[in-house]
């Protein structure tokens, strides 16, 4: 069928007669979070470079490491965390390392340790484990401090 060209319609643009119409670019996808559903369980490792949020069962090794993992509150982990940041309000059996932080919500219960530059613990959370807070930086000098001493009592002033 033929189409009258607009009158703001240069000929470069018009198609040629009979020539399919013109598809317009796809858009990038968005980049959301992968979801893990309350319905899904999953056994076996996992692992990729988007974040993840997981409101089932995982049971196996997760390792998300440019991406941040959270675990639901619904979301139940039998698993070694391994990602840039991580943050729990779920059940977690397993040893979380992340690059970045690590935060327990006050729903949050973590039975493992923890590796991370910053750990947040909620007021209500559970924690079972020991707590590695290391800075990657060797330039970065230790800070000492020295010891306290009480001053000795002034006498007669």
């Amino acid at each position: 069928m033929w189409k009258k060209p607009s009158p703001d319609e240069t000929p470069e643009e018009r198609p040629p007669v009979g020539a399919p119409p013109r598809m317009q670019p796809a858009a990038p996808p968005v980049r959301g979070a992968a979801r893990i559903g309350s319905t899904l369980t999953l056994k076996g490792d996992l692992q990729g470079e988007e974040d993840l949020v997981i409101e089932g069962r995982i049971e196996g090794k997760i390792a998300i490491k440019q991406g941040s993992v959270t675990v639901g509150e619904k979301g139940r982990v039998e698993a070694d965390i391994e990602a840039s940041n991580i943050q729990v309000a779920g059940v977690v059996k397993g040893n979380l390392t992340a690059a970045e932080r690590v935060v327990l919500l006050e729903s949050g219960r973590v039975e493992g340790n923890i590796t991370a530059r910053s750990v947040s613990l909620e007021n209500g959370c559970h924690f079972k484990g020991s707590i590695d807070m290391q800075t990657d930086s060797p330039a970065r000098p230790a800070v000492r401090t020295a010891p306290v001493l009480a001053a000795p009592p002034r006498v007669g002033v």
